[in-house]
C-alpha cells in the first residue's frame, strides 16, 4: 500500500499545492472550475476530524495530571461507599477499564442515554483546543516552528521506551507474536483496507493538509525527493513505534498469563491441601491430570473455578485505539517500576502527537478560508484562526458528554474513511485525465527541472485508481455482508463491552457524515454547471 498507494498520492498532492500556489479549494478550482467540490469536500472532512480528534488530546491532558500522583489512579479499584471491599463494577472490571469507563468517560449504557457534559474532560477539551490557537495564531510560519517539537520529541520518548520496553520480563513474546506472519491474512480484504487507512491516516492523504502546507514551497522545490524520504520514514516510524509497543504488548500478556497460572496453582494448592511450592508452572499441567484422574468428584467442583490460562489468548486479544492507548499501555505501565515516570513521558509524547496531528487538520481548514477574498477582507487571521477552534471546541462538547464516547467512535468509524479513498480518487484522475498527465509532467519539469519517471505515470494514470476503486467495492460490500452497525457499549454490571445495534438516528448521522462530504463533489460541479449556463443565456448576442 505504501508501494502503490502512499507515495505516488503524497507525491501528487505535494506537486499540486506547490504548483497551484493554493489551499486544497483553490487549487483544484485552477485545474478545473467544475472540481472545487473536491478542495471542498476535503475541508468538510478535516473539519469532521478536528471537531472529535482533539478530545484525545484531552484525555491525554486528564492522563498526564493524574500521571503525578502515587500511587497512579488506575493502578488500584477503589473502595466502595461502605468502606468494605472494592467496587464491584472495577472488581468485574479491571482497575485500568475502571478508570477509562468510570472515571474518565463515566460512560452511560448505551448512546441513547446522553447523559450530562462532564466537566473535567469539557476542561481539558478547553485547554487543548486553547494550546491549539496559540500554535496556529501567527498561520504557517508559527505551525511550522511547533512542529519541529512535537515532531522530534516522540521520536526521544519512543527511543527511551524502547531500551525499557526490550528488558521488560515477556518482551520477546510480544515480538515474535508482531513478526510472525499469518499469510492466510493476504486473502483477507479487511487486511488490505487497514493497511490502505493506515497509510492515509498516518501520510494524510485526502485531508488537504498536504496541498495547504506545499503551498507555501518554493516553485524549485524537488518535492519528489521529499515524498520518497517522508513517506520511508513515516512507515519506518509506524514499524519502529510498532516494536516498542508489542514489546510492551508482551510484557503485559505475560504478567497476565503468569497470573492466571498463580490463581490456578493457589486455588488448586488450597483446594487439595498441596504442600506449599510443590505445584508449579513447569508441572501444572501433569498435576492437574493426575488430580482429575484421582479425585474426580472433587475436581469437577474446582473445574468452573479455573481458568484456562493461555498465554497466546492474551496475545491475540485485539485492541486498537483508544482502547490501546488508554487501558493496555495503562495497564503495562502501572506494573513498571517508577510508573509515575513512564507515564507522564507516555502522556507528554501521546500528547504531542496529537497536537501535531491538529496542526495538520486546522492548516486545511484555515489554508482555504484565509485564501478567500470574501473571509479574509473582513478577518485577520487571527479572528478567523480563533473562530475556527471555538467552534470546534463547542461542538466537541458532545465528546465529553457520559454518551461522548460512543459518538467519539461513529466520528472516527465513519467522518473519514470512506470519503477519503473517493476523494483521492478523484483527485487522481483531475491530474491524470481533466488537467492532463503530460500537461502536468511539463509543468513539474518547468518548476523543479525533473520529469517523471514510468514509475510516477503507471500508478497515477492506472495502478493507484484501480486499486482505490477495489477497495471501495471493498468497504462497500463489507458494509452490506454485516447487515445493520453495531457498535460495542459498556456494561457497567458485567464489567465488560457488550455489542449493541444503533438506533436509526444514530444511523441516519452516520449516513450524513459520508454523504456531506462526498456529495461536495457532485453538488458544486452541478452548481457551476447551472452557473455557466445562466450567465451564457444572460450574454446578448454580438451583431
Amino acid at each position: 500500500m505504501l508501494i502503490v498507494e502512499g507515495m505516488p498520492l503524497l507525491y501528487l498532492e505535494l506537486a499540486v499545492g506547490q504548483r497551484m500556489r493554493q489551499g486544497s479549494i483553490g487549487a483544484w478550482k485552477t485545474i478545473s472550475p467544475y472540481l472545487g467540490g473536491v478542495g471542498l469536500a476535503s475541508v468538510v472532512v478535516s473539519f469532521f476530524l478536528s471537531m472529535y480528534y482533539n478530545i484525545i488530546n484531552a484525555w491525554a491532558f486528564w492522563y498526564l495530571f493524574h500521571s503525578f500522583q502515587d500511587p497512579l489512579p488506575w493502578s488500584v479499584c477503589p473502595l466502595n461507599d461502605n468502606h468494605t471491599g472494592y467496587d464491584e463494577e472495577c472488581e468485574k472490571a479491571s482497575s485500568t477499564q475502571y478508570f477509562w469507563y468510570r472515571k474518565t468517560l463515566n460512560i452511560s449504557p448505551s448512546i441513547q442515554d446522553s447523559g450530562r457534559v462532564q466537566w473535567e474532560p469539557a476542561l481539558c477539551l478547553v485547554l487543548a483546543w486553547l494550546v491549539v490557537y496559540l500554535c496556529v495564531l501567527r498561520g504557517t510560519q508559527s505551525t511550522g516552528k511547533v512542529v519541529y517539537f512535537t515532531a522530534l520529541l516522540p521520536y526521544c520518548v519512543l527511543i527511551i521506551y524502547l531500551v525499557r520496553g526490550l528488558t521488560l520480563h515477556g518482551a520477546t513474546n510480544g515480538l515474535a507474536y508482531m513478526f510472525t506472519p499469518k499469510l492466510e491474512q493476504l486473502a483477507n480484504p479487511k487486511a488490505w483496507i487497514n493497511a490502505a487507512t493506515q497509510i492515509f491516516f498516518s501520510l494524510g492523504l485526502g485531508f488537504g493538509s498536504l496541498i495547504a502546507f506545499a503551498s507555501y514551497n518554493e516553485p524549485s522545490n524537488n518535492c519528489q525527493k521529499h515524498a520518497i524520504i517522508v513517506s520511508l520514514i513515516n512507515s519506518s516510524t509506524s514499524i519502529f513505534a510498532s516494536i516498542v509497543t508489542f514489546s510492551i504488548y508482551g510484557f503485559k500478556a505475560t504478567f497476565n498469563y503468569e497470573s492466571c497460572l498463580n490463581k490456578v496453582i493457589l486455588l488448586l494448592t488450597n483446594s487439595f491441601d498441596l504442600e506449599d511450592g510443590f505445584l508449579t508452572t513447569s508441572n501444572l499441567e501433569q498435576v492437574k491430570g493426575y488430580l482429575a484422574s484421582t479425585f474426580p468428584g472433587k475436581y469437577s467442583e474446582v473445574l468452573p473455578q479455573m481458568r484456562n490460562c493461555s498465554l497466546q489468548a492474551e496475545l491475540a486479544t485485539a485492541v486498537q485505539g483508544t482502547g490501546l492507548s488508554f487501558i493496555v499501555y495503562t495497564e503495562a505501565i502501572k506494573n513498571m517500576e517508577v510508573s509515575q515516570l513512564w507515564s507522564v513521558l507516555y502522556f507528554f509524547m501521546l500528547l504531542m502527537l496529537g497536537i501535531g496531528s491538529m496542526l495538520g487538520n486546522t492548516a486545511a481548514i484555515l489554508t482555504p478560508l484565509t485564501d478567500s477574498k470574501v473571509v479574509s477582507s473582513h478577518l485577520p487571521k487571527e479572528a478567523i484562526s480563533g473562530l475556527v477552534c471555538l467552534v470546534n471546541c463547542v461542538i466537541g462538547l458532545v465528546f465529553t458528554m457520559e454518551s461522548g464516547n460512543y459518538w467519539f467512535d461513529i466520528f472516527n468509524d465513519y467522518a473519514a474513511t470512506l470519503s477519503l479513498l473517493l476523494i483521492v480518487l478523484v483527485e487522481t484522475i483531475a491530474v491524470c485525465y481533466v488537467y492532463g498527465l503530460r500537461r502536468f509532467e511539463s509543468d513539474l519539469e518547468a518548476m523543479t527541472g525533473r520529469g517523471l519517471n514510468w514509475y510516477w505515470k503507471a500508478m497515477w494514470a492506472g495502478v493507484s485508481p484501480l486499486l482505490i476503486v477495489s477497495l471501495f467495492v471493498f468497504y462497500l460490500s463489507d458494509y452490506i455482508l454485516t447487515g445493520t452497525l453495531q457498535y460495542q457499549a459498556w456494561d457497567a454490571f458485567q464489567g465488560q463491552l457488550v455489542t449493541k445495534d444503533y438506533p436509526p438516528y444514530a444511523l441516519a448521522v452516520i449516513g450524513l457524515l459520508v454523504a456531506s462530504s462526498i456529495m461536495c463533489i457532485p453538488l458544486v460541479a452541478l452548481g457551476t454547471f447551472i452557473t455557466r449556463c445562466l450567465k451564457r443565456g444572460d450574454t446578448p448576442p454580438t451583431a
